[in-house]
């Protein structure tokens, strides 16, 4: 019988957690490495404890815990027996946020990629996957959209609520990629090692007990996910304030405003081939909100703002409003969000300064 998959979590917050727990049900815990940097030491000490309204309470995974992509390819080549010394990741999934950093996402990783490994984007955006595929052309890339609510309440400990689906795919997706932004008219087809990588990879998410759905173009995905990151994330983190709080606070306008930047979304959604994408599903997941009771739902960028940390701002709104340049299409709301949170940012850098 062939070794279970080695598998690296980089950026282990609530979400890689969540997800190390999973993909230690497939494929045991010493096979499952996370890399921690603010909870390392708790994580170190006693792995993470995951309360989950659909896996169950108190439950308890302990990965091999690690600084950096560097530590854990010195460890997997010492434990693997490997004579060539090369690091044996069979996945490196990034679930770190999609924010240029120096070094680079790709750059760190770099020491535990191999000819066979493949990387996973579990990331918010669009747009966010091109960086991976120069650095490494060769290697099969799957982009992933995930619905998973889940807060790191403090280091090491996560509480996820009702929902959990990860939908998956390769990039490039299987059908023309038109939300790319690659410079190239006519991006590559995935091999076949990516497409195998894609279904091998969706099955281990179920044999993890959770859910998983393999798409041709994930893109349609990521998209529809958009529509309500790119409205509800930029307006509760200026605001600072959680969405039902914003509805509340004015009635009779905010949810014209919502309904208005959606459509924005929804209609470069459309110029780029994704139909499905539409007014009603905007309206549907305006609606969504509108039923919450008071305060609602903290997004990403709300507990970023708040916990003084820097805004996934370029995947989630600045590469959508540059499709739409693209494809001219009239995104003035965008325009406006992506301005406002840029000074918002602005702030946060110097504030860490």
């Amino acid at each position: 019988m062939s070794p279970p998959p080695r598998i690296l979590i980089f950026g282990t917050g609530s979400i890689g957690a969540v997800y190390a727990w999973v993909l230690a049900q497939a494929v045991g815990e010493s096979n499952v490495f996370a890399v921690c940097r603010s909870n390392y030491d708790i994580a170190k000490k006693q792995g993470f404890t995951i309360n989950s309204g659909i896996f169950g309470d108190n439950l308890n995974v302990r990965p091999v815990i690690v600084r950096s992509a560097a530590e854990a390819a010195e460890i997997s080549t010492t434990t693997s027996n490997n004579r060539d010394q090369v690091p044996i990741f069979d996945y490196v999934i990034i679930t770190a946020k999609a924010i240029p950093s120096t070094p680079s996402i790709p750059s760190q990783i770099a020491p535990a990629i191999s000819p066979q490994t493949t990387i996973v984007l579990i990331q918010n955006g669009i747009g966010i996957e091109q960086i991976y595929h120069d650095a490494f052309p060769e290697n099969p890339i799957l982009s992933c959209v995930v619905y998973l609510p889940a807060t790191q309440t403090s280091p090491g400990t996560i509480t996820h609520t009702e929902v959990e689906h990860l939908h998956i795919g390769t990039y490039p997706s299987n059908t023309k990629l038109s939300t790319s932004t690659s410079t190239t008219d006519s991006p590559p087809t995935p091999t076949s090692a990516a497409q195998n990588a894609a279904s091998t990879f969706t099955s281990l998410i179920r044999a993890g007990h959770a859910t998983a759905t393999l798409h041709r173009d994930i893109q349609g995905e990521r998209w529809t996910k958009l529509l309500v990151n790119a409205s509800w994330n930029p307006m509760c983190a200026l605001s600072r304030s959680r969405d039902a709080e914003i509805l509340n606070s004015s009635p009779a306008h905010a949810p014209e405003v919502l309904r208005a930047v959606m459509l924005e979304v929804a209609a470069v959604a459309r110029a780029a081939g994704y139909a499905h994408v539409s007014p009603e599903r905007a309206e549907m997941q305006l609606g969504r909100a509108r039923a919450r009771a008071l305060p609602g739902v903290e997004p990403s960028m709300l507990a970023d703002v708040r916990g003084g940390r820097r805004m996934e701002v370029d995947a989630i709104v600045g590469n959508a409003l540059r499709v739409a340049e693209g494809l001219g299409v009239h995104t003035p709301l965008l325009r406006l969000l992506f301005v406002l949170l840029n000074a918002l940012e602005r702030r946060v850098e110097d504030a860490e300064v």
